[in-house]
């Protein structure tokens, strides 16, 4: 390595592609996660949530339920965009995540893996920004699909006077 300076501003993992770039049905997947006993312990100690169903066995079984269960909102943020390629893509303009909404369809236990994909599903223009709305999916090992929903991102238009971006 060299003593040069660098600007972290500078680095960019791929050219930032504006509302226009992007095309409804492009996919997008997260990495796979496992329900491990720290993620459950995890998310119990962020969000305070301690009913005994996400964290006594013993409560589980005595209801019919295999193991522990996750709470909704920990299968959900395993469909955080941030945890793939989409924001990168998306760069500076990308404005805000300002709707979601989902349906839990099925149990996801502890040591259940999930995988999270995301599909562009409509893309609205506005006058100078543009709303991309975004399908979420999140299956389990089985092949299952355990929550499906949408999120809404709002974008910035390419700058007047700006080139296209190659793929758009």
């Amino acid at each position: 390595m060299t003593g040069d300076r660098i600007d972290p501003l500078a680095l960019k993992f791929s050219e930032p592609r504006y509302f226009e770039d992007f095309e409804p049905g492009e996919r997008f997947y997260l990495p796979s996660r496992t329900m491990t006993e720290g993620v459950f312990s995890a998310f119990q100690a962020a969000s305070g949530d301690n009913h005994p169903i996400h964290y006594d066995r013993h409560y589980c079984q005595s209801i019919g339920h295999r193991d522990l269960l996750a709470h909704g909102y920990q299968v959900l943020i395993q469909a955080c965009i941030g945890a793939g390629v989409l924001p990168q893509l998306m760069g500076p303009s990308l404005i805000g995540f300002i709707e979601q909404s989902s349906r839990f369809l099925r149990p996801v236990y502890c040591g259940d893996t999930l995988y999270a994909g995301v599909e562009i599903a409509e893309l609205k223009p506005q006058r100078t920004t543009g709303v991309m709305t975004c399908r979420i999916t999140i299956h389990n090992q089985d092949g299952d699909l355990v929550l499906e929903g949408e999120q809404k991102y709002l974008l910035r238009k390419r700058p007047a006077g700006s080139a296209a971006h190659p793929a758009g």
